[in-house]
């Protein structure tokens, strides 16, 4: 990063409430650390302690720097301390950071993009929207609040982002936790959705062994939705390749069983003949629909784009797997992926084609990872990598592993992608007494 970065830091607003003392961060920070001097843009942040805390003692505590799922994903907003957050609040301020692009952090979307002029010009301003930029962020936001090194926690991509930050500003960090998200070091995102479809493959035939019936269903709605024309309470069109998309709710522990619920109420008789309920489509609306967060699509396979263009991989390697195809005779339901078709059926996502294609030709992305650093790193790592994900490949995450000096992982098959959901307490403190913490750190 360039020495020549300033940031401007401004507090909002404090409040108390349920036993939880919140308070905004506003800090203006440059869009391009390459050109540091230039355009500056906003990024956003909530600090969270626990009123168990005397306002002095908080103050005193290590901070906590969350890093978000993604991309696209803004930070948690919450009204009590549970799960993981009321662990680490026991001897930490918890900094939950809106990432560039999400929630208060100059927010980019159908909207708000076009000022800043064609696609072309859109593309440029997203390619700094990455965690190398996001590492970037965290360091000068450090530096800001007048922190020495501080503890970084990444779910899914934020472990991406945290393995960035291992890599570019090591001096920044006390210790590392990881859950879901140790991202593979090298190599093409063809390698990422080859492993990955093979595994949710295989999470779809344990779910359709745990609801045998469902098999039947799921051909039923796809039939349907071929030759029936429906649409979501947006105005979108549902189509089968849409529809796939439920298989979301594979990656989950308990959202598999969530899954069958939504299913088993899909079609209701009407004056019309059979139809999709209202219920259904409202809830398939909520998964698949990407008002909310489209960086997640626009952005996604950049996150694995390192010196070379990912070309839509997963729309590439879905020739691998016809078992996902719309039109197979028993489709599969599909994960994460993300294909080109979302920005001609998504109504949020169509006025950002253009900017999505020239994103994915793009060859010429920086590095998001420095191997050597990794392989001589001396900061402590623990991660949680979960054998059966669908969504971060076990094989990869446990190479990465490797090649991260004195990584500690906790494999285990107790848990999928959204562990910290289900047990987000003990997997954290799990992962903190990992890294050597014992008591309050810092004390």
């Amino acid at each position: 990063m360039a020495e020549t970065a300033t940031v401007v830091h401004r507090r909002g607003a404090s409040r108390n409430f349920r036993g939880l003392r919140s308070t905004e961060h506003f800090f203006t920070v440059p869009l391009d650390y390459d050109n540091p001097g230039g355009e500056t843009i906003t990024v956003f942040a909530r600090e969270y302690s626990s009123a168990d805390h005397s306002a002095e003692a908080a103050d005193r505590l290590p901070w906590l720097l969350y890093l978000q799922g993604g991309p696209g994903g803004r930070g948690n907003r919450v009204s009590s301390l549970s799960g993981w957050m009321k662990a680490a609040a026991r001897d930490f301020r918890i900094l939950m950071l809106d990432q560039r692009g999400t929630g208060l952090s100059s927010p980019a979307d159908r909207k708000t993009l076009p000022l800043r002029g064609d696609a072309l010009e859109q593309a440029a301003y997203l390619q700094h929207f990455r965690a190398d930029s996001i590492v970037h962020d965290a360091e000068l936001i450090r530096t800001a609040l007048g922190s020495g090194p501080w503890t970084v926690y990444g779910q899914s991509y934020g472990g991406f982002c945290a393995l960035s930050y291992l890599s570019f500003a090591p001096e920044g960090l006390e210790r590392v936790l990881i859950t879901g998200g140790l991202a593979p070091l090298t190599g093409p995102a063809d390698d990422v959705y080859r492993a990955t479809f093979q595994r949710v493959a295989r999470r779809n035939r344990e779910y359709f062994t745990l609801y045998p019936e469902d098999r039947a269903l799921v051909t039923r709605i796809a039939r349907h939705l071929a030759a029936v024309e429906e649409h979501l309470p947006d105005g979108g069109r549902l189509t089968v390749e849409r529809f796939q998309m439920l298989g979301s709710y594979l990656g989950g522990n308990t959202r598999i069983h969530a899954l069958h619920n939504l299913l088993e109420d899909a079609f209701v008789e009407t004056s019309n003949g059979e139809r999709l309920s209202d219920a259904f489509l409202e809830q398939v609306r909520s998964q698949v629909a990407r008002m909310s967060n489209p960086l997640y699509a626009v952005m996604h396979e950049s996150i694995y784009g390192q010196g070379e263009a990912t070309r839509w991989a997963a729309w590439r390697m879905l020739e691998e797997f016809p078992e996902f195809r719309p039109d197979a005779a028993e489709p599969l339901l599909t994960g994460e992926m993300v294909y080109p078709w979302y920005f001609e059926q998504d109504p949020a996502l169509e006025p950002l084609r253009e900017v999505a294609e020239l994103l994915a030709a793009k060859d010429d992305w920086k590095p998001l990872y420095d191997t050597i650093q990794l392989a001589a790193n001396d900061v402590p790592v623990a991660a949680a990598v979960y054998k059966d994900d669908i969504y971060v490949d076990y094989t990869l995450s446990m190479q990465t592993a490797a090649a991260v000096r004195g990584l500690r992982a906790w494999a285990t098959g107790d848990f999928h992608h959204d562990g910290i959901a289900d047990d987000g307490e003990g997997i954290f403190v799990r992962l903190l007494g990992m890294t050597g913490v014992k008591g309050t750190p810092g004390a």
